[in-house]
């Protein structure tokens, strides 16, 4: 019985193709929007997640804040960080070491294009060395530079790729220049699915200086704490020693002290707000979608009252006239429903395919079956409850009256 509802409920929607439609339009937007947005957001999620990929636990980052107007972090600002803090943050209790980075941009020249190129640096002596295991960078090709190393870079991983800006692969040996200085490339660095270090030139620190332009100061500081179980204490205590050394008070501070869990739960809470915003916005179309049932299914009872006096007069019961449109408004919010599942997909891999393509990136996006299955279930049900009053005067209508309409 309820297959005969089915076919019967489908094929009055198919008798009345664009008033259907229309009356889909807000179920297909709301579901649509949620599906597109959570999965792109997961992948977005993910994408972010994957930048802190390499950086352990028990790493945290102090960089300067303040007025940053453009550039990478730590660059811009008001008051940026002196060299000498490495060895003050390194007599805070719990710190294994202290190593100062520098970040910056550079005109790059290969195969006769030019690009403006993000750099970092490594500082020279054993402080590279722990630097780059703590980060588990390692190279996939040539070697990783090192001290003594004044004309001598490596590259990201997506460098090597033949798709790249330079409109060829860059291979070990191969010459750059950056800001007219020549380098030559003596490693690639593995893939990380992390689009700041895939696509990041690496030199030591005084030929960057030297390349930028930069003076003594730094623009962030890696800190590495001897016990995961102490980085909230050590952080703390980092606070308090910069603050008296920067002069500042307790919530005055022009520095930032974060771990990469903390980043991760920030961006997290925001993408969080972000969606739950969007997800309001399609619960309204939704509601808007759902009245327009109503609208349509009265239409429906009125339209159809001959052939409901005629379905009673042979038999049929006030249950089936109930049934019948009840799951013929069902049906509209189903097909809306699949159809904005199938549009929100659609939108999420394009949209994360662009987000690959600016970030260097390689995320997919991400909607979960439970929530497909979900949307489908709760847009039946939302069209189901949208019909209930208009199914209820059906089966109440009399049969002579109807026949006489």
């Amino acid at each position: 019985m309820i297959i005969d509802y089915i076919r019967i409920g489908l094929k009055n929607l198919s008798r009345r193709k664009l008033r259907s439609w229309l009356t889909m339009l807000g179920i297909i937007v709301g579901i649509a929007s949620v599906i597109a947005l959570i999965g792109l957001g997961n992948g977005l999620q993910a994408a972010i997640t994957g930048q802190f990929g390499s950086i352990s636990a028990d790493v945290l980052t102090v960089q300067a804040s303040g007025l940053a107007l453009s550039g990478p972090p730590g660059t811009g600002v008001v008051t940026p960080l002196d060299k000498d803090l490495e060895e003050i943050i390194e007599t805070v209790p719990g710190v294994e070491f202290a190593a100062g980075r520098l970040i910056g941009g550079a005109k790059a020249e290969f195969n006769d294009i030019t690009a403006i190129e993000y750099l970092v640096s490594l500082p020279e002596g054993p402080k590279g060395k722990q630097l780059l295991s703590i980060l588990a960078l390692e190279t996939d090709q040539g070697r990783m530079i090192k001290d003594g190393d004044a004309s001598k870079v490596v590259l990201g991983h997506n460098f090597n790729k033949p798709d790249n800006e330079f409109g060829k692969a860059i291979q070990v040996r191969d010459t750059i220049y950056l800001n007219d200085r020549r380098f030559e490339v003596v490693g690639i660095m593995e893939a990380q699915g992390s689009f700041i270090i895939d696509n990041a030139i690496f030199m030591m620190e005084e030929p960057m200086r030297e390349v930028t332009g930069k003076p003594e100061n730094i623009d962030i500081i890696a800190v590495k704490v001897k016990s995961i179980g102490q980085v909230d204490k050590v952080k703390v205590d980092i606070e308090k020693a910069l603050r008296k050394e920067r002069g500042v008070k307790e919530g005055e501070e022009d520095f930032s002290v974060e771990s990469a869990e903390s980043v991760i739960e920030s961006v997290t809470s925001i993408l969080g707000g972000v969606q739950a915003f969007v997800i309001i916005i399609a619960m309204i179309s939704m509601v808007v979608g759902a009245i327009g049932i109503v609208n349509t299914m009265f239409t429906a009872v009125l339209e159809r009252r001959k052939e409901i006096g005629i379905m009673k007069s042979i038999g049929g019961q006030r249950k089936d006239i109930f049934w019948l449109f009840l799951i013929e408004s069902g049906l509209i919010g189903a097909v809306g429903g699949a159809i904005g599942i199938a549009l929100g997909e659609i939108a999420a891999f394009l949209g994360t395919v662009a987000l690959n393509n600016l970030l260097g990136t390689e995320v997919a996006p991400q909607t979960s079956i439970i929530l497909v299955g979900s949307a489908l279930i709760g847009s039946f049900l939302l069209g189901a409850a949208s019909g209930i009053i208009p199914a209820m005067q059906a089966m109440r209508l009399s049969p002579v009256q109807a026949l006489r309409s």
